[in-house]
């Protein structure tokens, strides 16, 4: 697999993909030595090219023609993640989207693409995360009683209603972890509930940020209640050490701010490597950058777009508009938006002044202490967030790019005081506005419950989780792929079980043929492409040109992948059908197998694959960890089960001719060695001898049985017994299928173990889960037949006898006098008795002529 770290060196381009919709393709060249599913050639018919066209967040409306500035190469900066955290989902849907995007251009559009991606090691959110982690261990050291450690709990639990006021409402008592849940509940009891701070509006970001620090204090009052330590109350206390000490820091070891980065840079190309995203070809960091940057500002300030006050400098929003440029071209709308300004310039840089304007932004900005720091010469200082983009993608592309990308989030103020002052350092007067960046694509939000995923939120699920418990890469990819890459994505129920079932139909749709073409090979019985002769194929050939126009068209039309999805599975659902119509041709299946093969490895939906993609169907997490392995190795678990059923087949000492003969004649050994000589490592392929000779014993085996010869009860039960666990549990242990068919030999298909397990279990457990019905249900009908009996014991005439309410009754036993005042008993209620009395004599009678006078 790839390393995400590299710089350079990783997939190459290739010209092979743009056949697909330029010039006749020939699908498949001559079979490979080592393939058990031959090639066979089938050419298509060429289409008209269009141009290709996508949504640039520069030009809003529909999508507009892409012309890149070197025909046949795409320059592409990508603006990477801040390291300060574990990435979540919210990350993983820009950069996977991206990641596709960048797969069609290489591999289906066969652009060359340079890819570079910054990593953001310094930053506002990394020196505050980096100061609290290590003010939190100072902390620790510090031989505190327990009565100082509650106190200092107490006092940042205190300190933190600030991000609450509704806790701490005028003339009201001090907040104290007693009262904390009844103050809790009737300021944000709405907002808990699922309501907004404001009536009358939709919850959102506000409201999750609430959540949080609600979360962040119901952990610290408790913390107080059980007296559980510095710990579990860490997230009131950092901010509370941090404006204490934060000064104290000595930030002139930096190393208190790489540790972070450094790891958290690790943790980012680990998920990106595991969610198969491929590697940028070129990475830039700020630390790496700063004497770039330093000199970057400085021709902006000689070009008066920027002046320096207070030892910070500040990009001039006014005199680069006065020169005839555009300032937020992007997001035109938020230009005047404080909250996203002061969002954009960062928590810490609050307290700088000396800004002409409020909207001007921070090139340079002075260290106060506690913060890191590099030489300039407006003193001390550090980088501005959005400058460090500027200058390295300047550095590895020059004064203008094909494509800039990033989550949509970053449009404003990031990405348009980028553009401001990238285009400010290339400013020409004489030649009006320059164009740093041809095409800006945005990734939309990943949402959850109407407010974006946001690690500043803490609503988020990171990557790593996501991988171990509800998602894997593949999944994940597909529920990208099945929306827009520049829409919202608000994962829901529907959405995963649409992901799930896409996954399923072209999971099973490959399996299948894949059997299919084992067994042809298997026999040799290769039936000719004549489409005169079989409508059928000629129909499903029709629908896979028709699918590979559609699909061209989506793509070109700003990488439409839910229109591509939909395309695919359409073209697969009828595969599926002429596959089940009786006796289909194998050459027309195989074909656009293989096609869609190429399609999803060009999606990064298969991790084992490379380009040009000319295998057949995607590989399971247990297909590629046994590839390239020894074959020895590889086949011993298939061998040893084919030698064991060998062994009880022969111990069965069966008559027929048949299986005596194949006894006598298989030879899988000499079969698997001449695929070992042509240096075959696909364990599958070397395993597919010994598989087949096991299944043709089980085959032979169920013949004799559906024969109706003559056998022995005991034999024949051996012969049932032996043939369910070879499919049930010898094969399907390895995740072998076996498909059992009326009229012709079972098909093998290669199904990860796991999955034929899990639906063995689960067969088991319903069938475990009937019977015990079945007992519940015969035990409460036995219990009901005693109970019916037991009561029928009673004659009629002695029924009532027993009942207090009675105390005279007449010949036949039937109540006649009440007890409580000897009056006679009401004829309605006479009336009822007697029907009782009817219906036990008959059930009486049914007793006595069953069991007789005696008990049942």
């Amino acid at each position: 697999m790839h390393s995400f770290a590299r710089l350079r060196g990783l997939i190459p381009s290739t010209r092979t993909i743009a056949a697909i919709s330029t010039r006749p393709i020939r699908l498949f060249a001559r079979p490979l030595p080592s393939s058990p599913y031959p090639r066979r050639p089938f050419t298509s018919s060429p289409f008209i090219m269009a141009a290709i066209t996508l949504h640039s967040t520069l030009k809003p409306g529909p999508p507009v023609p892409f012309v890149p500035r070197e025909e046949g190469a795409v320059s592409w900066y990508a603006c990477g993640p801040t390291v300060y955290d574990l990435s979540h989902l919210g990350h993983a849907r820009n950069y996977v989207s991206t990641d596709i995007i960048r797969r069609i251009l290489m591999h289906y559009f066969d652009y060359k693409v340079n890819f570079v991606m910054n990593y953001t090691d310094v930053d506002d959110k990394i020196i505050i995360k980096a100061r609290r982690k290590r003010l939190l261990e100072l902390e620790k050291e510090k031989p505190y009683t327990p009565e100082q450690i509650r106190h200092l709990i107490f006092k940042a639990f205190q300190a933190y209603t600030k991000n609450l006021p509704l806790l701490a409402p005028e003339d009201a008592a001090p907040l104290d972890e007693k009262n904390y849940q009844e103050r809790k509940d009737t300021g944000y009891g709405v907002v808990l509930a699922g309501g907004p701070l404001v009536p009358e509006t939709k919850p959102g970001d506000a409201e999750a940020k609430v959540k949080m620090h609600l979360n962040n204090m119901d952990a610290a009052a408790e913390a107080l209640k059980n007296g559980s330590g510095l710990d579990a109350a860490e997230d009131v206390l950092l901010p509370y050490l941090d404006s204490l000490y934060k000064e104290t820091i000595d930030t002139s070891d930096q190393t208190i701010f790489t540790d972070l980065t450094k790891t958290m840079e690790q943790a980012f190309a680990d998920d990106m490597e595991a969610l198969n995203v491929l590697p940028p070809d070129v990475i830039t960091r700020v630390t790496e950058y700063v004497p770039q940057i330093v000199a970057f500002v400085e021709q902006i300030i000689q070009k008066g777009f920027a002046y320096v006050a207070d030892g910070s400098v500040y990009f001039d929003i006014g005199a680069f508009e006065k020169a005839g440029n555009t300032y937020a071209r992007l997001r035109p709308e938020s230009k005047n938006d404080t909250a996203l300004q002061e969002e954009g310039e960062g928590s810490l840089s609050t307290a700088l002044g000396g800004k002409k304007r409020s909207g001007d932004f921070a090139l340079w900005k002075k260290s106060k202490p506690g913060e890191p720091y590099w030489p300039s010469p407006w003193g001390a200082g550090r980088p501005g967030w959005h400058i460090e983009c500027s200058v390295m993608a300047s550095d590895k592309l020059g004064e203008q790019m094909d494509i800039h990308s990033g989550g949509i989030d970053l449009a404003f103020p990031h990405h348009d005081n980028e553009l401001a002052q990238s285009e400010a350092y290339f400013h020409d007067c004489c030649k009006g506005e320059h164009t740093w960046v041809k095409y800006f694509l945005h990734m939309g939000h990943l949402s959850i419950a109407g407010s974006k995923m946001s690690k500043s939120l803490k609503n988020f699920q990171t990557i790593q989780d996501a991988l171990a418990s509800t998602y894997t890469a593949r999944n994940m990819r597909i529920v990208f792929l099945l929306s827009r890459w520049n829409d919202g994505v608000e994962i829901s129920p529907d959405m995963r079980k649409q992901a799930d079932n896409w996954e399923t139909t072209l999971d099973n749709f490959f399996t299948n043929i894949k059997a299919r073409l084992s067994e042809v090979d298997a026999s040799s019985s290769i039936k000719d492409l004549s489409l005169s002769e079989d409508a059928g194929a000629k129909g499903l050939l029709d629908d896979f040109e028709q699918a590979k126009k559609d699909l061209d068209a989506a793509l070109r039309n700003s990488f439409d992948t839910p229109i591509a999805m939909q395309v695919l599975l359409k073209l697969v659902r009828n595969a599926n059908i002429y596959m089940n119509s009786g006796n289909p041709n194998v050459q027309a299946l195989e074909s656009v197998a293989r096609w869609v093969t190429k399609i999803v490895g060009i999606f990064g939906l298969d991790a084992s694959a490379q380009p040009p993609y000319q295998g057949l169907g995607w590989s399971s997490a247990t297909a590629s960890n046994k590839a390239n392995v020894d074959p020895q190795t590889a086949v011993k678990p298939y061998a040893a089960v084919f030698n064991q059923v060998k062994q009880e087949v022969a111990s069965l000492d069966l008559s027929g001719k048949s299986i005596k003969s194949l006894l006598e004649q298989q030879n899988p050994e000499a079969e698997f060695a001449e695929l070992e000589r042509s240096g075959e490592k696909d364990a599958e392929k070397l395993a597919l001898p010994f598989i087949r000779a096991t299944s043709k014993l089980r085959d032979e085996l169920r013949a004799t049985i559906s024969s109706g010869a003559a056998l022995d009860p005991k034999v024949k039960q051996a012969i049932l017994a032996l043939s369910d666990r070879i499919r049930d549990y010898d094969l399907t242990d390895l995740g072998v299928q076996l498909d059992d068919r009326v009229d012709g030999p079972s098909l093998v298909k290669f199904v990860p173990a796991a999955k034929l397990i899990q639906a063995r279990e689960e067969k088991a457990a319903l069938l475990a889960e009937k019977a015990r019905q079945k007992e519940e249900a015969r035990k409460a009908k036995e219990k009901a037949e005693q109970e019916k009996w037991e009561k029928a014991k009673v004659s009629p005439q002695d029924m009532f006898k027993s009942d207090a309410k009675y105390s005279e009754f007449d010949a036949d036993g039937l109540p006649t006098k009440l007890a409580a005042d000897g009056s006679e008993v009401p004829k309605s209620q006479t009336k009822k008795l007697k029907k009782e009395w009817e219906k036990q004599k008959k059930l009486h009678e049914e007793y006595i002529a069953k069991f007789g006078s005696g008990s049942a």
